[in-house]
């Protein structure tokens, strides 16, 4: 699923910004709130712009989690039951596992733009020592 910024949205619909921000709040436009950003479905945006507001039948999503990391898939692997996800998030790779019935409903494919959330009750950090 490709996603568009408010930026990008609010060109498309030939609003202003805040505007665009303040429809997805309402929930009339189809949009995810990630951190404090919000992402809208550019396939349902460009339906809404052809066939109105019947056109848009999947509600927008918003999450509890804090923690959610926007990236691009770079790799899906399929093996039995379970699907490898590979998200690229900056330089750095995130991996996740997730059943393949879920990876297929949700049409993942390379390339698209996607999002980690990270719910954990524990997060470990940790540094390279310094050479004694």
């Amino acid at each position: 699923m490709r996603t568009l910024s408010s930026e990008q949205a609010a060109a498309l619909l030939h609003l202003n910004v805040k505007r665009v921000q303040g429809l997805a709040r309402q929930g009339k436009l189809p949009a995810a709130r990630v951190g404090r950003k919000w992402l809208f479905p550019a396939e349902d945006l460009e339906r809404l712009l052809q066939g109105g507001e019947a056109a848009i039948h999947r509600p927008s999503l918003e999450i509890s989690a804090r923690n959610r990391l926007r990236g691009r898939v770079v790799q899906l692997r399929f093996d039995g039951l379970m699907a490898e996800v590979v998200l690229r998030i900056g330089d750095q790779d995130l991996v996740s596992i997730i059943t393949r019935s879920s990876a297929e409903r949700m049409g993942l494919r390379p390339g698209d733009d996607a999002f980690a959330v990270i719910k954990s009750t524990e997060v470990m950090v940790g540094k390279e020592g310094r050479d004694a």
